[in-house]
């Protein structure tokens, strides 16, 4: 059975105000910086990789900007869709399953990509891989009945980098 979400109103405005600024990190410096953060905030002691996902709102029609932890798995970047181990799907999945593709960027490069949902063995050795980069997605897991979405992205061919919306 899984447990009632947590998240404390104290580690979300942290996280809120975290992501924001590094968002702001990312875009300002066209990728120079931000690529690797210190998630120590949410009690992670070192540093890990984040891009960038530009997604459309499947609702409003905007762009948005979301960075995310990811990892390198069989030539695909990998992203997870925890949303700290909320109740509901993050904004950027939903928006994402209404797009065959989005734009990713990696430090200073930025890419058009498909992307696909990653299931079965494939989505537990993924997993696995990824709760070895970052320990808390083992912990959302546990706090929500959903599944929690892995997202394989296939980089195709350069774009320029994001700019902000």
């Amino acid at each position: 059975m899984a447990q009632e979400y947590k998240g404390s109103e104290e580690l979300l405005a942290r996280t809120g105000n975290f992501l924001e600024t590094h968002l702001d990190l990312y875009l300002s410096s066209g990728g120079t910086q931000g690529h690797i953060m210190n998630y120590s905030h949410v009690g992670i002691d070192g540093f890990l990789p984040a891009l960038l996902l530009e997604t459309i709102g499947r609702k409003s029609g905007k762009r948005y900007i979301t960075p995310l932890i990811y990892g390198c798995y069989g030539g695909e970047w990998i992203v997870i869709g925890s949303k700290g181990g909320a109740p509901d799907h993050p904004a950027w999945f939903l928006n994402l399953e209404q797009q065959d593709g989005a734009i990713v960027q990696i430090g200073t490069e930025a890419f058009r990509s498909k992307w696909r949902l990653v299931e079965g063995d494939e989505r537990d050795a993924i997993w696995d891989y990824m709760v070895g980069m970052f320990p808390n997605y083992a912990d959302y897991k546990t706090a929500v009945t959903r599944t929690i979405p892995v997202v394989a992205l296939k980089l195709i061919d350069p774009r320029p980098v994001l700019k902000r919306p």
